[in-house]
């Protein structure tokens, strides 16, 4: 997926959950920072960043929070990206087991109220047709560096999800849980239990259910970010 054309500045604080203030050299400003979640070891101050510029003049905050530096590496902090990651994965066919695929429809209502990223069908191979959930993931922590994890803070949203996908697996259709990491370091997934037990919970009995859990890591510039190669990952017992 290709980024448009970033900003270089220096993080001052992140604060309020989407805001974030921005030292460009010539100037500081307040920009838009789109993730909900705690953002560990990546809202220090002076940490590298970069920015892309709308052009709509409605927007109150032209600029969005992209990029960070850390851990001496890129990582991807907008939330919004993964999930065109992941359809320009799909419509590629990068992801072997969902190579099949003919149609790709994103945000697919399946009833009322219960909304997933994709809806995969018209399997050339005869596969039912296959809800796939997207979540982004970029913690790192320091006490165990070679692995990436999930989430970063508590997700009842991601715990509902995951009850859906199996109340799908159990009226015919294949399901499954992309989680696209946006950094380029740690050799495999966990799940951090220890932040929302819940969700590690949901997370076991979904994959007990037959849901798909895989995770795949990005390689990441500043002109594209894009789905790399799949890692492990370790279910929860």
């Amino acid at each position: 997926m290709q980024l448009p054309p970033l900003e270089q500045g220096r993080l001052i604080k992140r604060y309020k959950r989407f805001l974030a203030d921005i030292d460009f050299g010539d100037r500081i400003e307040t920009v838009h920072c789109p993730n909900p979640g705690a953002m560990t070891g990546l809202n220090a101050p002076g940490l590298k960043a970069w920015c892309s510029r709308s052009d709509n003049p409605n927007r109150k905050l032209p600029l969005t929070l992209e990029l960070v530096e850390a851990d001496g590496g890129l990582v991807g902090i907008n939330t919004n990206r993964p999930n065109a990651i992941a359809h320009e994965a799909l419509e590629q066919k990068q992801i072997a087991s969902l190579a099949s695929y003919q149609l790709i429809r994103r945000e697919y209502q399946w009833k009322k109220g219960v909304r997933f990223d994709f809806l995969l069908d018209e399997a050339d191979d005869g596969s039912p047709p296959m809800l796939l959930e997207i979540k982004n993931v970029h913690l790192r922590r320091p006490e165990l560096p070679e692995a990436v994890a999930f989430p970063d803070s508590v997700t009842a949203r991601g715990s509902k999800h995951l009850a859906e996908l199996t109340h799908a697996m159990a009226e015919g259709y294949r399901c499954g849980l992309l989680f696209v990491v946006q950094r380029m370091d740690g050799d495999h997934m966990v799940i951090a239990e220890d932040i929302d037990p819940l969700y590690a919970q949901h997370l076991r009995q979904a994959y007990d259910h037959g849901v798909e859990i895989m995770a795949w890591r990005c390689n990441i510039t500043l002109e594209a970010l894009t789905l790399d190669h799949s890692i492990p990952i370790k279910i929860p017992e």
